[in-house]
């Protein structure tokens, strides 16, 4: 094989030349022009697409594409020419139906003349950088018929009449509409946006400035949003049946602007039917679509809030500093539960639960709450009249929503150590007096305290609840040790831990002998058995259960207070007796005593002892005496029941001052936390940091932070720089 000679191949060209007919190039494009205007004229069944293929094939192979294209052009522009004229002459409403008609037998031809002409599309076009045939087509059909001058400003203001028509409340050809439109869109997007949309949006931006202004003469905020709203869901509507879906945003943002951002000053403050009057009656439906319409628009739902905010600090300013709302503490705060369930079922309903709505919500009520210093008594009021008989009958599931709901205003408080100054006192009153409706529930709201401050919080609380438990033990034991005293007076002792129970002024009282035996036995058999304690008598928090037979031989049994059951006691021995000698007979401090011969001398339907003269106030001079004619229903009558009762100036500006005494440490604690391991510090910084710190508990007042600063140094905690005054070290 290697052996044979390589042979070579060639290719000779035609030895004689060929000539093609001078004549063809014509002849060929004639046929081809025949063909153009049959199928503009509909006659395209009788033509071979075969044959004329070929032509147009063989005429760009030959060279002459130039001649075919630029034959196409003008034959296609004279056909488009005559096409114009057919629609311009068409009448009304015809008008738009013979443009629709004429553009979709154009597309028609368009694709029969694409299909003979495909070789040139293929070859001649790219290689010359010409338009391909379609698009070439369409052109045309933009610059003969669309842009024509009789054709153009009457195609536009035909299409804004149907709109028009159709916000009128007319029905009109959409079908004709989407058509015509997509002819458009079909020609490019900047035929679309120049010939059409442009112009679309001006006039609806007048034709909405105008009916937004017509509106809000004449109808109230709720009816004008609902046209709103019903303008808008048109527009989108409008869209999705017969315009660009990139015209939605531009549409929709034309008519937010004319009918909501123009007019939201106006629409929020309306007189009688604006936001606050939406918000005062409860309105979910108009207020949720308010907020669905302010939020489309910049600072919308913005001004809501703010309007909201305003009207909430208002009625909350008047609700905490109304004199008349602060005589009932349960009410107060019930007015307080019930305007913040309010204002959540609000945001709930009406603004998808908009967490920037919520914070609005909760700066608003801590602004309002902490405006009355009160606040931290009242709501411990609250829990007190609720743990004491409000929750009887009530679920557990309900018991939880009311603590939880008392949690939440809390929350609210800057001086949380206020209301835990208070809270432990009406705790320690429930617990001692027994009244407590569920232990479950004090439990509870217990651990939500602890939850919410820390351990240190609710520490002497739980201490509170293991000294009751503790008692009832030690109670058993000294019964058990006691077995001689089933007769005759019954004691119930608490024993009470100093550090864990609100400090009570210890006052003396002199007991009935029967008791006083009784106090001295139990005392020591507790010193017996616990070494290393002392124990004081807490008379003024104790209550005694007492026998007695009226005139008539009338029994009832008498639930006091330890101080009546002295006072009570004595006239066993003595029919009369005036102020002076009970007073000396008992030694109760005065003002106690006169609360107590009060409740049983002048209190209709309690009034056990009679008093000469009659009056409700309790005078030096005054005489008491058994009321022999003394009547109930009831066999158990409850006289002065120790209850949580607002406190007086005087025991205020006291609880106020323990309130101040305690921060101090607290204070103090924290500077050192912070100097310790910042080392260097200026004053400014400082006070932030304690501040911050301090803030879950109270918030500390700056001169009194500056105060513990002072004592600091002088106890050598920190010193300040000896350059810069405002800067502090501290010292290890």
């Amino acid at each position: 094989m290697s052996n044979q000679k390589k042979r070579n191949f060639q290719i000779e060209a035609f030895k004689h030349r060929v000539v093609v007919d001078p004549k063809y190039a014509d002849k060929t494009w004639k046929v081809l022009e025949h063909a153009i205007h049959e199928i503009y004229n509909h006659n395209a069944s009788g033509l071979s697409f075969e044959e004329l293929y070929r032509n147009a094939y063989n005429m760009v192979l030959h060279k002459f594409g130039e001649k075919l294209y630029s034959g196409l052009v003008s034959t296609m522009t004279s056909h488009l020419k005559e096409i114009s004229k057919s629609i311009e002459a068409a009448q009304g409403e015809s008008f738009l139906e013979e443009l629709n008609r004429k553009w979709n037998d154009h597309n028609k031809a368009l694709q029969m003349i694409r299909d003979i002409l495909m070789y040139m599309d293929r070859t001649y076009i790219p290689s010359n950088h010409k338009t391909p045939v379609h698009e070439l087509g369409l052109n045309l059909w933009r610059d003969n018929i669309i842009h024509s001058s009789k054709i153009q400003s009457r195609l536009l203001n035909t299409l804004l009449e149907l709109v028009h028509r159709e916000r009128t409340g007319e029905v009109i050809d959409r079908g004709l509409m989407r058509n015509i439109i997509k002819m458009l869109m079909d020609l490019g997007s900047a035929v679309y946006q120049e010939d059409f949309e442009k112009h679309f949006l001006e006039v609806s931006a007048e034709f909405y400035k105008v009916e937004s202004q017509k509106f809000i003469e004449c109808c109230d905020c709720g009816e004008y949003l609902k046209k709103a709203e019903k303008r808008l869901n048109e527009e989108i509507e409008r869209v999705t049946h017969y315009l660009d879906a990139k015209s939605e945003i531009k549409i929709t943002s034309v008519v937010e602007k004319e009918m909501i951002a123009n007019h939201m000053p106006r629409l929020v403050h309306m007189e009688n039917s604006g936001l606050v009057n939406m918000l005062l009656d409860d309105k979910y439906e108009d207020l949720g679509r308010m907020y669905n319409l302010f939020r489309r628009v910049p600072n919308g739902l913005l001004t809501i809030r703010e309007v909201m905010t305003s009207h909430l600090r208002e009625t909350g300013k008047q609700l905490v500093t109304d004199p008349e709302r602060l005589k009932d503490p349960v009410e107060f705060v019930q007015r307080l539960l019930d305007e913040k369930d309010k204002y959540d079922s609000i945001i709930n309903k009406a603004f998808s639960n908009d967490k920037t709505f919520q914070n609005a919500l909760t700066n608003s009520f801590e602004y309002f709450i902490n405006l009355n210093a009160r606040s931290p008594e009242f709501i411990s009021l609250f829990v007190d009249d609720k743990l004491r008989k409000g929750l009887k009958g009530v679920s557990e599931e309900d018991v939880e929503i009311i603590l939880d709901k008392v949690m939440m205003l809390f929350r609210y408080l800057q001086e949380k150590d206020v209301f835990e100054k208070y809270y432990k006192q009406h705790l320690a009153k429930r617990l001692l007096s027994g009244k407590t409706v569920s232990d479950d529930a004090e439990r509870s709201l217990i651990v939500k305290l602890k939850t919410e401050c820390g351990y240190q919080f609710t520490s002497k609380l739980e201490g509170m609840f293991t000294d009751m438990k503790t008692s009832q033990d030690t109670m058993q034991g000294f019964y058990a040790s006691h077995p001689e005293l089933g007769e005759g007076p019954t004691l119930v002792v608490q024993v009470l831990t100093t550090g864990s129970w609100p400090t009570q002024p210890s006052s003396t009282c002199n007991l009935p002998s029967e008791m006083s035996a009784l106090c001295e036995k139990f005392r020591s058999y507790y010193l017996g058995t616990h070494t290393g304690r002392r124990l004081s008598w807490q008379t003024n928090m104790g209550n005694a259960d007492m026998k007695a037979t009226f005139g008539k031989g009338q029994k009832h049994e008498l639930n006091v207070s330890t101080y009546q059951m002295c006072v009570l006691m004595l006239f066993n021995n003595a029919e009369r007796l005036n102020y002076k000698e009970i007073e000396q007979a008992t030694e109760i401090p005065a003002p106690e005593l006169k609360r107590c011969l009060q409740s049983m001398a002048c209190v209709k339907g309690k009034n056990v002892l009679r008093k000469e003269p009659m009056s409700k106030d309790i005078g030096e001079e005054d005489a008491f005496f058994v009321n022999d004619k003394f009547s109930s229903k009831f066999y158990k009558v409850k006289i002065g029941t120790v209850v949580a009762q607002k406190e007086s100036e005087p025991e205020k500006q006291e609880t106020r001052q323990r309130v101040e005494e305690d921060r101090k440490p607290q204070i103090e604690a924290a500077l050192v936390r912070i100097m310790k391991s910042r080392r260097v510090l200026d004053h400014n910084n400082l006070i932030s940091e304690v501040t911050k710190q301090l803030q879950q508990r109270f918030l500390p007042n700056p001169t009194e932070i500056k105060k513990r600063i002072e004592s600091l140094i002088e106890r050598d905690f920190l010193e300040r720089d000896n350059v810069d005054r405002k800067l502090y070290r501290y010292l290890a």
